[in-house]
């Protein structure tokens, strides 16, 4: 084999990355691989469309069956986003032996133990790197570097665009819509952020890890989530008094035989390793058995850097093709007889709008202690107006014993509103 042979499904951000990066370091790759690896087909869906790099036109198909069908063709690379026609393309691809690189969370969250055992079952590579943390290799390290450690909580900010709006209503008084419009005016979110903000997009990024470090497959719409639509300048400022800052948290946590796995704005230590990764960076804390505590840190997407994870695989494929030994690929499949415990137990902040009188802790604290609720600490904000801020942050607890308790909360007269309930990352975790 002179020389090996791709297609690009998709000429947005990530596919202009790989071509960029392809054409950047053909000498590289080709010393990496033994052979130079080469576009030959990309499928968009208008070929007469000017683009901003120079693509020869006959390169350029809007028929799939002209990739599928090219015998010529050895690793098909999806770029083109969302559930279909993404998962059909995939799946015929490799039904046709074809290997497939892929950065569709959407796909792999939904389909990926199927899509995986189709490919391990027709001797095919499936190939996922882009699809969580862009750049940052989060996939190879949990199937490669730590193998052989038994993964127990996988933390993390895995949503760029919520990360910026965070760090920008931290660090200059913003608010939520200010700080929105500023990072679409970056390139950061899109024109409709609602998968970014209300946390869609992390819960299928999760759905992926809870696959690859525990081994369960959990629908993304399973997943209790919450965005970062009602975070206000007001939980902001609180947080930071109390020592706290605010981002989106991915969580996986295994335990007693149950898996907690949520996506929630929470209440992070400034201490805490996660609290210092700002605007559109990700991370992801992870603890193993036998390496102990580490974090991964790097720009979660962009064209570059997931180009960067893309090409990554292609090479990782390539390479497999020249040496004759394509391997199946190995999954954890200890998750059998974990209980998904969805949000499971936490700690939580709360706001409370009240009225400014004697007694008025006294007959909230009843009424948590009454559900198994207990105080960790109290702030009172305001003094002198007739309504006033009161801060709780509880011990762990089950949230829905929590809601109970502020259900019964609310009905009292002096309660104004229940303006805010946050998770609270721990300060030992």
């Amino acid at each position: 084999m002179d020389s090996i042979k791709i297609a690009l499904l998709g000429l947005g951000n990530v596919g202009k990355g790989v071509w960029e990066i392809l054409h950047r370091h053909p000498n590289m790759i080709k010393e990496y691989i033994g052979v130079p690896v080469e576009i030959k087909k990309i499928l968009v869906r208008d070929v007469p469309k000017k683009r901003d790099i120079d693509v020869p036109p006959y390169m350029l198909t809007a028929n799939f069956d002209d990739i599928l069908f090219d015998e010529d063709i050895h690793i098909i690379v999806e770029l083109i986003g969302g559930l279909y026609p993404a998962y059909e393309y995939v799946k015929k691809a490799i039904e046709m032996g074809k290997h497939v690189v892929t950065a569709n969370k959407a796909v792999i969250a939904s389909y990926g133990r199927e899509l995986i055992q189709l490919a391990n079952r027709r001797n095919v590579v499936l190939r996922f790197e882009g699809s969580v943390g862009g750049g940052i290799p989060i996939i190879a390290t949990l199937t490669k570097s730590l193998a052989a450690n038994e993964i127990e909580t996988v933390v993390g900010i895995i949503n760029g665009t919520t990360n910026y709006i965070l760090t920008q209503m931290t660090r200059y008084d913003m608010d939520f819509n200010t700080a929105l419009k500023l990072a679409q005016q970056k390139g950061y979110a899109e024109a409709n952020p609602s998968s970014d903000v209300e946390g869609e997009d992390a819960a299928f990024k999760l759905s992926i890890l809870a696959f690859i470090a525990f081994g369960v497959q959990v629908p993304p719409q399973d997943i209790p989530r919450e965005g970062i639509t009602r975070i206000s300048e007001k939980e902001i400022q609180y947080a930071a008094q109390l020592g706290y800052t605010i981002k989106l948290l991915a969580a996986a946590r295994k335990h007693d035989g149950k898996l907690d796995l949520h996506v929630h704005p929470t209440l992070v230590p400034i201490t805490h390793p996660l609290a210092a990764v700002n605007d559109e960076f990700n991370a992801l804390f992870i603890k193993g058995d036998a390496v102990g505590e580490l974090m991964m840190y790097g720009k979660g997407a962009g064209s570059l850097p997931t180009g960067s994870a893309v090409v990554g695989d292609i090479m990782d494929v390539a390479s497999a093709m020249m040496s004759g030994r394509v391997m199946p690929y190995a999954y954890r499949n200890s998750g059998k007889n974990l209980h998904i415990n969805g949000e499971g137990e936490g700690e939580y902040y709360i706001r409370l709008e009240v009225v400014d009188r004697p007694g008025v802790l006294g007959k909230i604290s009843t009424v948590l202690g009454n559900y198994g609720v207990s105080i960790a600490s109290v702030v009172q904000r305001g003094r002198g107006e007739p309504v006033v801020s009161l801060v709780l942050i509880t011990h762990r607890v089950e949230r829905k014993q929590l809601d109970l308790a502020l259900e019964e909360i609310k009905k009292f007269d002096v309660v104004e509103e229940v303006a805010s309930i946050l998770r609270v990352e721990s300060r030992s975790s």
